[in-house]
């Protein structure tokens, strides 16, 4: 009776108390394209394995990972719009931007490339080419990194641009995206609000070009079954470049933040260790992202 006893109350102090380890979750919002180039599935476990620490990663666009961060509701972000970022922190949410990795946007299309753009080196260029053949674009429409870079390069081909702002829902939930785009470009410029696979997919499907990063279009490409029937057609543009940040959330603006554990991944990511395993990141033999913390 008394060993029964001591058993039940065991399992209740059990029952009552935070599960072993459990502070050391950290959650934090990133891009899309960290997740689906499969890179986060490399440097997580290993993270883990030398910290204790494990990751929550909530994937989304790069607005609504910011948005996250501004809320208070992660820890770290790992994104890629440099211009937000800098925002980010200049306003207090985030500690400090470090630089971490890049790798570049491309112009992809159909093999038959019926605007025209195949192997040219300036993006904004090669947009207007789509655009003057009124030829299909697919936009992610969605507050991403990508979409951001996508709207930076329509404004620069001069082109007469239209404000348009459309309802998006992602994970059932419903946002409000405000963005610019071509002006009367209804008939063949089509905004999705949908992440970088989806899109990619979906530009496959209708033989249409869109703007993509690079690792995720090489993880379509040559990754996955059947592959996409879109090639590169522009890119090399010093434009393109495409910088990924990592930032944790402010204590001051959010006290309940474990900026602890977020400072540990910091650290880890932009050290030898961390960059090296990005520098190494293959994806049937071709490079996805290269470090900027420490150059290899």
């Amino acid at each position: 009776m008394k060993r029964f006893f001591m058993i039940t109350l065991c399992m209740c102090v059990l029952a009552a108390s935070p599960v072993l380890g459990a502070d050391k979750v950290l959650k934090m919002s990133t891009t899309t394209s960290t997740q689906s180039s499969g890179l986060l599935d490399v440097l997580l476990p290993v993270f883990q394995k030398d910290t204790g620490i494990q990751v929550k990663v909530i994937a989304k666009g790069t607005g609504a990972a910011i948005r996250d961060g501004m809320d208070g509701n992660v820890d770290i972000i790992f994104v890629h719009a440099k211009g937000r970022e800098d925002t980010f922190v200049a306003e207090g949410y985030g500690v400090k931007r470090y630089a971490v990795m890049h790798n570049d946007f491309v112009i992809v299309g159909p093999t038959s490339d019926p605007a025209g753009i195949k192997g040219m080196k300036d993006a904004a260029g090669a947009l207007k080419k789509i655009a003057n053949s009124a030829t299909p674009f697919v936009s992610r429409g969605d507050d991403s990194g990508t979409h951001t870079k996508e709207q930076a390069l329509w404004k620069a081909t001069g082109l007469a641009m239209e404000t348009q702002t459309q309802i998006i829902v992602k994970k059932g939930a419903k946002k409000e995206v405000t963005s610019s785009q071509p002006a009367a470009s209804a008939n063949w410029y089509q905004s999705i609000g949908q992440g970088m696979g989806k899109t990619m997919t979906y530009t496959d499907e209708k033989q249409a070009y869109t703007l993509s990063d690079r690792g995720t279009y090489i993880k379509f490409k040559y990754g996955k079954t059947p592959a996409l029937e879109l090639d590169v057609l522009c890119d090399g543009d010093k434009i393109l470049v495409n910088p990924y940040g990592i930032i944790a959330v402010n204590p001051a603006k959010h006290p309940h933040v474990q900026i602890g554990l977020a400072n540990q991944l910091v650290e880890w990511i932009t050290s030898a260790k961390g960059q090296q395993l990005i520098n190494e990141y293959r994806l049937v033999g071709k490079q996805l992202f290269y470090p900027d913390a420490i150059k290899m």
